[in-house]
């Protein structure tokens, strides 16, 4: 697999792994822990060294994994994970980037990924009670110290993003985007453009749609969070089907899966631009790994470009708390 560089020259693999399907999220995992630790040692063998986790999924279980798993191929590997949430009693009660919090969380994450440095650090959720210039001044202050070597931000406004690169250079920013998500268009990636900072996309192949595999007849399980996800209902599942059986289209055409069509499209819109696909089988890391070999021509990328846009996609990607989280 090939590298990007997203900013402040941190190189990584094309496509990295988000982990944290392995704790949490989407229904009882098929396999054992030393399963998910085999699964995260084979991502590497596959040429992926770029690595997501956060202290909130579990909550700690997914960094403790993740730290099991890459110790002893830790130099290898770039690890991102992230603050941004008080945790009481292992449960969610809030938002919290308050200096003292971020260097508790910086602590805690590094005894968790068994490592001295942090690569990546993002701020899970921006902090409407805690002034963006404090949270990028509190992470300069670790990365001076060696805790840290870049500053990253997480579903955070064109305006935040300014703020926070002003005080301290952002290298990344992460936020939910694919071909039926397309908010960071209009002004998130714009501004990366101008001021040099990476794109790392979550959730690329739209929590699974995107892949084929899931229609309106799909039912979850207790625990998988499409349970609560507006766009998942069954009725608009129907209705977004024809964005699906597109790209489904076009994959046969080109002798490739659906959601690799969804991840070249992605790797196509910009060069500093990496996705982190979610999985807990091998055989999809490998799936989602080649598709950097499949090749897009320009009349199929300007069709997929434009491709939401014409069907429309139906139903909101958080219920109702969770959209108030983001774009702050």
């Amino acid at each position: 697999m090939h590298t990007r560089t997203l900013g402040q020259g941190l190189e990584v693999s094309a496509i990295g792994l988000g982990a944290m399907g392995m704790s949490q999220s989407y229904g009882p995992n098929p396999g054992t822990r030393d399963d998910m630790i085999a699964v995260l040692r084979s991502a590497v063998d596959e040429g992926v060294t770029f690595f997501d986790t956060a202290e909130v999924y579990g909550p700690y279980v997914n960094e403790q994994l993740v730290g099991e798993a890459l110790q002893p191929l830790r130099d290898q590997v770039v690890i991102a994970t992230k603050f941004g949430w008080d945790i009481q009693d292992d449960r969610v009660a809030g938002l919290d980037s308050r200096p003292d919090q971020i260097r508790r969380v910086a602590e805690g994450s590094l005894k968790r990924l068994r490592t001295d440095v942090i690569d990546l650090f993002y701020q899970h959720r921006v902090d409407p009670d805690v002034p963006i210039d404090d949270v990028a001044g509190t992470v300069g202050e670790l990365i001076a110290e060696g805790k840290v070597r870049h500053f990253g931000l997480s579903e955070a406004s064109a305006a935040t993003i300014r703020r926070a690169h002003a005080v301290h250079p952002v290298t990344a920013v992460q936020s939910e985007y694919s071909l039926w998500t397309r908010d960071p268009e209009a002004q998130v990636l714009p501004t990366l453009a101008e001021l040099g900072i990476g794109f790392v996309p979550f959730s690329p192949l739209g929590k699974g749609f995107l892949t084929g595999t899931v229609d309106a007849s799909t039912e979850f399980t207790e625990g998988d969070i499409r349970r609560r996800v507006p766009r998942f209902e069954a009725e608009n599942l129907a209705a977004n089907q024809a964005l699906v059986e597109h790209v489904k289209d076009l994959a046969d055409a080109k002798g490739s899966s659906s959601g690799q069509i969804a991840l070249a499209w992605l790797l196509a819109q910009q060069p500093w631009i990496v996705p982190i696909p979610g999985t807990r089988r091998t055989e999809r890391i490998r799936e989602n790994a080649t598709a950097t070999q499949v090749a897009l021509s320009a009349d199929e990328r300007a069709d997929l470009d434009s491709l939401a846009r014409r069907i429309g996609v139906h139903g909101d990607r958080y219920n109702a708390q969770h959209m108030a989280y983001i774009n702050r």
